[in-house]
């Protein structure tokens, strides 16, 4: 990238940093510190706020460079992401907001231990909890090393270190300082900037091509290197049986693991009431299924106009294919409309990248405090010393997450996020769903469940290609492949909801039904409700 490129991008980031730091600074100024404030932002925010901090959570690096990215490289293939992505917002609206808003105040862990033993029940989802945060935050850090790194004018090892280090050091700040109030209002500023981007791109892709959308799949198409393959399934994960049970697996981890997340389901407890929750949970649909309409455009409009030979040339991954797109529409390298263009969206993706990693910070530290300190120290735990431990696990959550960023740097963003949604679907969501609905479920069925989803998915992707075994893998010198897909959802989630069935069914302590009674009333009718 040319000197301009750098500078104007670099201005805006910076712009967007202060900007954010301020309405950090601006909200700890502001708070009471009490542990509501710190995790919920004091339930006051409306549907509508809501809904775009949800959609600002959701639309992530993942979203914004990874599935275009993919889409440019792999064409119909890479639209599963798309629609798995967005499919999965149905399971959240019917099955989990209203619910986990009334049964639940800071965490999944609430939810399930309204009517199991507690200790056991929060230690095991609070683990889950870190674990699933953890590889999401990984996925954030690798697209800023990537984005940052172009902008730089190539793949500097240097640059994309320091870069994975500067967003760790920001979302400890964010959350140590602000807590939810500033991390939603990041993240509503946050969504904004990505919509308009977004729709201002995909309006230039159409324009380029006369609203012709029949003619940019051709194109598109022709300068792929695969002719009409690039439009037919199979060129990712048709190959053998193998690439398409792969297939399978990642389409049940994208659809079933929003569900589980926990930075998604914190969500739901800003809001006053379970209906504000739904209502949330319609506008943010509204807002995440626009995008991702947009990210199909995006991702067949950089195999048109850029080429995937070039996008790969740039990133092997795909992750910088938007920016390649948008320093072409504007005029290409060397013009003021590409300069200015490129900027702007390098911009609002590394705004994408700062305001997620915050949410997901937030909720895993919430995690650790609220669930697994908290549990270990329940007697002693007050209130303000569980916010204080909530900021330090921040910082350790940072550290964690900066080490395997770098050590990823060279994997596909939205790849990273299907294996933290595998671990979410395995561990999270069979034992939400079973504490919500099944009227025999048992403490011992919960652990199971939780550690028979957790514990197999790290296993099995650690034992598959992602690791090592192959050129493209964590390790491609060793190799200790021994489970063929690379998402272990296929396995991985029937072993949880298994797990938790069995443990139920072999427990020697009987289920609680007066507590079942009490969690499905306030379920369904937000009787007693926080």
């Amino acid at each position: 990238m040319t000197g301009d490129h750098q500078t104007l991008a670099l201005l805006l980031f910076g712009v967007f940093v202060a900007v954010t730091l301020a309405i950090t600074t601006w909200v700890s100024r502001n708070r009471h510190g009490s542990a509501e404030e710190f995790y919920t932002g004091g339930r006051l925010f409306s549907p509508m706020e809501n809904g775009f901090a949800i959609a600002g959570d959701y639309m992530s690096a993942a979203s914004f460079l990874g599935i275009s990215g993919l889409i440019a490289l792999f064409g119909y293939d890479g639209l599963l992401y798309s629609v798995g992505f967005l499919v999965a917002w149905l399971v959240v609206l019917f099955l989990v907001a209203e619910l986990v808003r009334n049964c639940g105040r800071f965490t999944l862990a609430d939810v399930v231990a309204a009517r199991m033993r507690e200790r056991p029940v929060r230690i095991a989802a609070g683990t889950s909890s870190v674990t699933v945060s953890v590889l999401y935050l990984v996925a954030q850090m690798v697209g800023a090393g990537s984005l940052v790194a172009l902008l730089l004018g190539g793949t500097s090892a240097a640059a994309q270190t320091w870069t994975v280090i500067g967003v760790g050091a920001l979302m400890v700040i964010y959350v140590s300082l602000g807590g939810m109030r500033a991390t939603t209002w990041i993240q509503i500023v946050k969504a904004v900037l990505l919509m308009c981007g977004a729709i201002a791109l995909t309006v230039l892709v159409l324009v380029r091509f006369h609203g012709d959308f029949d003619q940019l799949l051709r194109t598109a198409a022709d300068r792929s290197g695969h002719g009409s393959q690039f439009l037919a399934p199979g060129l990712k994960y048709g190959g053998d049986w193998t690439a398409r049970l792969d297939f399978i697996s990642l389409g049940l981890a994208l659809v079933l693991g929003t569900a589980g997340l926990p930075h998604i389901l914190s969500r739901f407890y800003t809001v006053p009431t379970a209906r504000a929750a739904r209502r949330s949970v319609v506008w943010s649909i509204g807002l995440i299924g626009g995008f991702y309409l947009m990210t199909i455009v995006l991702g067949f409009g950089a195999a048109a106009i850029v080429g995937s030979d070039a996008v790969r040339g740039s990133n092997a991954a795909g992750n910088t294919a938007v920016p390649l797109l948008a320093l072409d529409l504007g005029g290409g390298a060397d013009s003021t409309g590409g300069t200015v263009l490129f900027a702007v969206v390098a911009a609002i993706a590394f705004a994408t990248i700062l305001a997620v990693v915050a949410g997901i910070t937030l909720a895993s530290s919430a995690s650790v405090a609220h669930d697994l300190y908290a549990s270990l120290r329940r007697k002693h735990a007050k209130p303000r010393s569980e916010v204080a431990v909530a900021r330090l696990a921040a910082a350790g959550i940072g550290v964690v997450a900066i080490g395997l960023g770098l050590l990823a740097r060279d994997l596909n963003v939205a790849f990273l996020v299907g294996l933290a949604f595998a671990v979410a679907a395995s561990a999270n969501l069979p034992v939400l769903l079973y504490s919500l609905f099944w009227r025999n479920f048992t403490t011992r069925g919960a652990v199971w469940s939780v550690y028979a989803g957790l514990v197999p998915s790290l296993v099995l992707v650690v034992l598959s290609p992602v690791v090592s075994g192959g050129p493209n893998s964590l390790f491609p010198g060793v190799d200790f492949q021994y489970f063929p897909l690379e998402n272990p959802g296929l396995v991985s989630i029937p072993l949880g909801f298994l797990a938790g069935w069995l443990g139920t069914v072999t427990s020697a302590e009987p289920a609680d039904e007066a507590k079942h009674a009490e969690t499905e009333v306030r379920s369904l009718t937000g009787a007693g409700a926080v």
